[in-house]
């Protein structure tokens, strides 16, 4: 059946227009539904019974240190913290099963990678080269385990702004290669975007599907999401390669006259269908993510109002995030992979400091360079988190060529995302992956040399968190005098984090060195002192 009525589908039952659409266009197979699921497991905690609401949950988890019921410590995805959902799983399901761009989804590809080489003007690459573009191009394709690499070109081009992208002479002698290559199914262009009319173009000279940087990741998150809010966020994301797939198919039509005709007395035409179903899936898809948006603010709340300090960890995909958490925290549940785009959804962690006090560190997803606004706020309800934090840390692979280009694109991001200048400033910036550096020397005297894999400069780096998160949450190291026949010194256990005691036995009272917000601080005297 035709692709308009798989479209009908998400939004209950059809009417008889919507029908009379899907029967005109038989023969059109727009948005094709995926062959595969892309599902996950996803480690669910055991939630102490003890406490049964969400609060409690929050408390227990990070008071306890996020541990399992076999002792090791653990993490837990922002869905994990709460039992009771906003929206469905199936609804979500639908959404994200229902339509993929076409040619992405499910089968596999052997890739034909074009990188243009621009040689002036404003899309000239000056951090950069066109062989390390190709590199991460490269990288990009072999994270698809069903893809691979078959040949590669890197061309020269004057006018990367014009229709096919190089001139009449090297747009012919690639367009002979690839046809002269055996085997290949489709072409990775390595831009940002591709125009629907330079995509239709493309395909109908080299007769195989043509891929742009955003349709590739893109493919990779589907691929890669687990979660209700990163399913919702790549459904969003596609709406736009579906709205270019459509363009292309109504010229197709047009051309043969039946794209502009209206449907069955209706007064719309097939465009205008599909661009109205589109638009409806869009509003549900909006939606449903705002639902997840306020219960990650309520979350986020609750955190707060337990006053754990949280630290996001950002950085460029593959840049060692993961490791160093896991490095940090101790939380063997964390799994790194060597690979772009591993982690996809957020998902908090418990570690503590020198003066014992509990963080959470947040994973976040990885950056990358030249992907359109379009999919950055696509994802915004999860990068969100990073706009909350107490403290940022920027990890850097060190090792990788591409290391200074890679700053400014993150940098870049935090901007486009308007990071509160507070927490830009405060940022720490850890340069990872030292061990693959020969005689590593930092040029740079406010950053961090560690390696996460072998646990190098943690303690340096744990010590300036805990400064930073001193400063940036108001918390202060006290001396306080408790009488230890009363309930002072187990409150300040429980409301603080206890660093030292000193028992004098002769009067029962001791004195105790605290680190202690102000607003606990408050409660802590009106309680035991009556001011």
């Amino acid at each position: 059946m035709a692709a308009l009525s798989r479209i009908c589908s998400g939004f209950g039952p059809c009417t008889l227009r919507c029908q009379r659409a899907a029967a005109a266009a038989a023969a059109c197979s727009l948005l094709p539904t995926p062959q595969h699921a892309h599902t996950g497991n996803t480690c669910r905690l055991r939630w102490p019974r003890a406490a049964p609401t969400l609060q409690a949950r929050a408390v227990s988890l990070c008071a306890r240190r996020l541990k399992r019921e076999d002792g090791q410590h653990t993490g837990f995805t922002e869905e994990e913290e709460d039992d009771g959902d906003f929206i469905e799983d199936s609804e979500v399901e639908e959404l994200f099963q229902q339509q993929g761009p076409e040619g992405t989804t499910g089968g596999q590809h052997r890739v034909f990678i074009v990188q243009p080489d621009v040689k002036w003007g404003s899309r000239k690459q000056h951090l950069t080269t066109a062989e390390l573009m190709m590199a991460e191009a490269v990288g990009l394709v072999n994270t698809l385990d069903s893809w691979r690499v078959v040949d590669k070109l890197i061309l020269s081009t004057k006018t990367p702004e014009k229709k096919r992208i190089f001139g009449k002479g090297n747009f012919q002698s690639l367009t002979e290669k690839i046809r002269q290559t055996a085997g290949i199914t489709a072409v990775f262009v390595n831009v940002e975007r591709l125009s629907p009319l330079s995509e239709r173009e493309f395909e109908e000279a080299w007769g195989v599907k043509v891929f742009d940087r955003y349709s590739v990741v893109l493919h990779i998150f589907r691929c890669n999401a687990r979660t209700k809010e990163a399913k919702l966020q790549i459904s969003l994301a596609e709406i736009p390669l579906l709205r270019s797939r459509l363009k292309n198919e109504m010229g197709n039509m047009d051309q043969q006259g039946g794209g502009s005709r209206y449907i069955g007395g209706s007064g719309e035409t097939l465009f205008e269908v599909q661009q109205r179903l589109l638009k409806e899936r869009e509003l549900k898809i909006r939606s449903a993510l705002e639902k997840l948006r306020r219960k990650r603010h309520l979350l986020r709340s609750q955190r707060k109002r337990n006053e754990f300090p949280i630290v996001s960890v950002l950085g460029y995909t593959n840049c060692g995030k993961t490791t160093l958490i896991k490095a940090l925290t101790g939380d063997s549940a964390l799994q790194p992979r060597n690979q772009l785009f591993a982690t996809l959804d957020v998902t908090v962690h418990a570690g503590q400091l020198p003066s014992r006090m509990t963080v959470l560190y947040v994973d976040t997803i990885g950056f990358l360079s030249q992907l359109p606004h379009q999919l950055i706020d696509s994802f915004s309800a999860t990068l969100d988190d990073i706009k909350h934090s107490d403290l940022l840390i920027h990890v850097r692979d060190i090792s990788h060529p591409e290391a200074v280009n890679q700053k400014v694109n993150v940098l870049n991001v935090l901007k486009n995302l308007k990071v509160p200048d507070r927490l830009t400033s405060s940022m720490i910036e850890v340069h990872n992956k030292t061990d693959l550096v020969h005689n590593y020397q930092c040029a740079e005297p406010d950053a961090l040399p560690i390696s996460a894999l072998q646990e190098r400069g943690l303690d340096e780096l744990k010590e300036v968190v805990e400064e930073e998160i001193v400063n940036s949450t108001g918390k202060h190291i006290l001396d306080l005098k408790v009488n230890l026949s009363t309930s002072q010194l187990s409150w300040l256990y429980k409301e603080a984090v206890v660093q030292d005691v000193q028992v004098n036995a002769d009067d029962g009272s001791a004195v105790v060195q605290v680190l202690i917000s102000t607003a606990a601080y408050g409660r802590y005297k009106k309680l035991f002192t009556g001011r």
